[in-house]
């Protein structure tokens, strides 16, 4: 047993480490909410009363009792639509008066596993998540111990819970749309994994905009990355340094926007008279850069404070939500005339 352990009282996570299960497999042993395999019920109970645990009242309790506290997992707190969204959580549930245990993951899915088991063991009556579309079998437990799961701006596949999105799909075509509208052919796509909502249905309306009026996607000039600035920044670069580069880039959120302009200017180019640049998402400095950037802006407040009320709904009225976009056209794309021999 480490020196940690014998010096402090042993929690949920020290029972769950010695043993070899997650967190939620400990607080359903002790909790009776669950099956749990005779061999692996046996070890638990071993492992905390080797390490000298004793489960709390509240623990033992679980489905009778409420905590008013819910939990929030984000990607990147420093991320204004993250910010925004949070915002949006915490005005509501203050007004409802409950409390807040705010996380971020930044994409990694050990990290969203952690927070998980955290929230578990602070005994969260919800948790709203923006899920990195790993860890199952932890969501699953969650639920199974009474927590109520919102999924925010993604769903999870394999996972049946209430979900608020937005219009990705027509918020991109429309975006697309416009582009082609100013008579660009070959407009480049910054866009995420594929795995997230996101970056599938963004990706999705993109194509559509395209099919619907007979211009084929170059596929060369379609990059999915992470959301992260320096590998979206080496993506744009990529993008911009194809043999016939883009006459016009789509970013499909502000990370990629912004790490889409800096190539833009690290290349020398200037938007949009060498380069039409629309972004998904609308932030701050998107309005103050000149020219500001065409934008799909997402209601990020409002998201926040429609999950924050819909992930304590009573059991079987929960619903999905999907609000709309809006297209904020600015100075950003200009009409691209395509020359003839």
């Amino acid at each position: 047993m480490s020196e940690r352990k014998r010096r402090s009282q042993p929690t949920m996570r020290d029972v769950a480490e010695e043993a070899g299960v997650g967190i939620g497999t400990v607080s359903r042993v002790f909790s009776n909410v669950g099956a749990v395999a005779p061999a692996t019920r046996e070890r638990v109970e071993a492992v905390a009363k080797d390490l000298g645990y004793r489960p709390s009242a509240l623990g033992r309790d679980l489905k009778r009792r409420s905590t008013n506290t819910v939990g929030l997992i984000v990607t990147d707190i420093s991320n204004n639509f993250y910010g925004e969204f949070a915002e949006g959580v915490l005005a509501t549930e203050k007004e409802l008066g409950r409390h807040v245990i705010l996380c971020a993951s930044g994409e990694d899915a050990a990290t969203e596993r952690e927070y998980i088991d955290l929230l578990v063991e602070q005994r969260v009556d919800g948790i709203i998540a923006f899920p990195t579309g790993e860890n199952l079998d932890a969501w699953e437990d969650a639920r199974r111990l009474g927590i109520n799961i919102v999924l925010a701006d993604r769903e999870l596949p394999g996972f049946t819970a209430p979900s608020i999105l937005v219009d990705n799909v027509g918020g991109a075509l429309a975006l697309t749309e416009y582009l082609l509208a100013l008579g660009h052919r070959r407009i480049g796509y910054l866009g995420g994994p594929s795995q997230l909502t996101t970056g599938s249905r963004r990706e999705e309306g993109f194509r559509r905009a395209h099919v619907d009026v007979g211009v084929p996607v170059d596929e060369g000039l379609v990059v999915r990355t992470r959301f992260t600035r320096d590998t979206a920044y080496a993506s744009a670069i990529r993008l911009l340094d194809s043999r016939i580069p883009p006459t016009a880039l789509f970013a499909a959120n502000n990370v990629l926007g912004e790490a889409a302009l800096a190539a833009i200017r690290d290349r020398g180019l200037r938007v949009p008279d060498d380069i039409s640049l629309v972004m998904f998402d609308d932030v701050p400095w998107a309005r103050l850069v000149d020219p500001p950037i065409t934008v799909a802006a997402q209601p990020a407040w409002s998201m926040g404070q429609a999950a924050a009320r819909l992930v304590l709904s009573p059991d079987g009225t929960a619903r999905s939500m999907t609000l709309p976009v809006e297209i904020q056209i600015r100075r950003s794309a200009a009409a691209h005339f395509t020359q003839t021999p």
